[in-house]
């Protein structure tokens, strides 16, 4: 029985550790608005986590995963989210450079960088794959479905809240050379450019 709670643990933290949208987003924020802007980021994808954890611990995102066309609409919605943040960033690259003699770039708004952070989960399909499809398979035998799902969830919550808060952490600690005009526009464009690619793929799956 240690034996299946210590995979379990192990699968949500591999999950959380692998670079997806969520730390794209995560940099993002964090290379526009400092600590504060990737902590908010950060709490934004965890609440998307937690909507589609609710929807699979009452059924329904079984039911979305299990249609395809919800999937497919789904899947468009989100990538093109993606793409846009990449392209929005993008621009911001540019707008630093114009601006870097004059005045600062602007700085996107808290709100929006929640926002971020919890569209970015919510319109990404795969979670919703994994939490109907790999999820359960991690309840170990005996144990009441519906309450350890939602254990579950909540334990895939801290760990993205402990990986993605530290990460956070660790970029802004980097905080006097992320500041030079020349690092922060290299840094906008790879970060866009990984949030384009997410969603071109993302796009392109979904036809």
């Amino acid at each position: 029985m240690i034996g299946v709670v210590v995979t379990a643990f192990a699968v949500l933290g591999l999950l959380t550790v692998i670079p997806g949208p969520d730390m794209a987003v995560v940099t993002r924020a964090g290379l526009s608005g400092g600590r504060g802007a990737a902590l908010r980021a950060t709490f934004g994808v965890v609440a998307g986590l937690m909507v589609w954890g609710a929807l699979t611990v009452v059924g329904l995102g079984a039911v979305l995963a299990a249609s395809a066309e919800a999937y497919t609409v789904v899947k468009i919605v989100g990538g093109m989210y993606l793409v846009y943040l990449g392209l929005s960033t993008l621009w911001r690259s540019r707008s630093r450079q114009r601006t870097a003699a004059a005045e600062p770039a602007p700085v996107p708004s808290p709100g929006s960088n929640w926002r971020a952070g919890f569209l970015t989960n919510l319109l990404n399909p795969k979670i919703a794959v994994f939490y109907t499809g790999l999820l359960p398979q991690l309840v170990p035998p005996g144990w009441p479905t519906a309450p350890t799902l939602a254990l579950l969830v909540l334990v895939h919550g801290l760990l993205g809240i402990v990986w993605l808060g530290a990460y956070s952490l660790l970029l802004t600690r980097a905080r006097t050379t992320l500041e030079k005009p020349s690092v922060r526009r290299v840094l906008d464009r790879i970060t866009g450019t990984v949030l384009f690619g997410f969603g071109a793929v993302v796009v392109a799956e979904a036809r």
